[in-house]
């Protein structure tokens, strides 16, 4: 009776620490993301190992997510060799075109990923636009910030002041 009830103590703690282990594995699973952008490149969060990543969602229709173009372009445009790099995802859109033309009438020089269930799957929620996902540059996603992002913001969480 014992060594039944032992083994059922053990088997209850492998379970658990199985269960730790899947849950583990899914939230690294959540941040090695795989992303194509528009031109066909694909993206990994592991491509960019030594930088802060910034994954932006966005629309074409949100005034928010206008606000934040201009300083993402020219974070992007400053760091993208070295410290840091702008990744977009464009998630409510009428179609390929409208996309193209907004970005390229905003200047936006990073990759754009058009959002579909898939991408967004790789990184929870994203119901709010604008919503960017921070990463280290060690790849842990460190600040889910919805809503609107300043550079400001931006440079003081990630230490990359001018």
């Amino acid at each position: 009776m014992i060594k039944k009830r032992h083994m059922c103590n053990w088997l209850g703690v492998f379970l658990v620490l199985m269960l730790a282990q899947s849950v583990t594995v899914s939230a690294e699973m959540k941040a090695q993301f795989l992303i194509e952008d528009l031109s066909g490149e694909q993206h990994r969060l592991s491509d960019y190992r030594g930088r802060w990543v910034l994954v932006n969602f966005w629309a074409t229709w949100c005034p928010p997510c206008l606000e934040e173009v201009p300083d993402f372009v020219s974070l992007h445009a400053q760091h993208k060799q070295k410290k840091l790099v702008v990744l977009s995802v464009v998630t409510d859109y009428k179609d390929v075109q409208e996309v193209k033309e907004y970005a390229d009438d905003m200047q936006m020089t990073y990759p754009i990923v058009l959002g579909d269930d898939e991408v967004l799957a790789q990184f929870g929620s994203a119901d709010v636009l604008p919503t960017t996902f921070i990463y280290d540059p060690l790849g842990k996603l460190v600040k889910t910030k919805r809503g609107l992002i300043t550079r400001q913001y931006i440079e003081h969480l990630t230490g990359l002041k001018k």
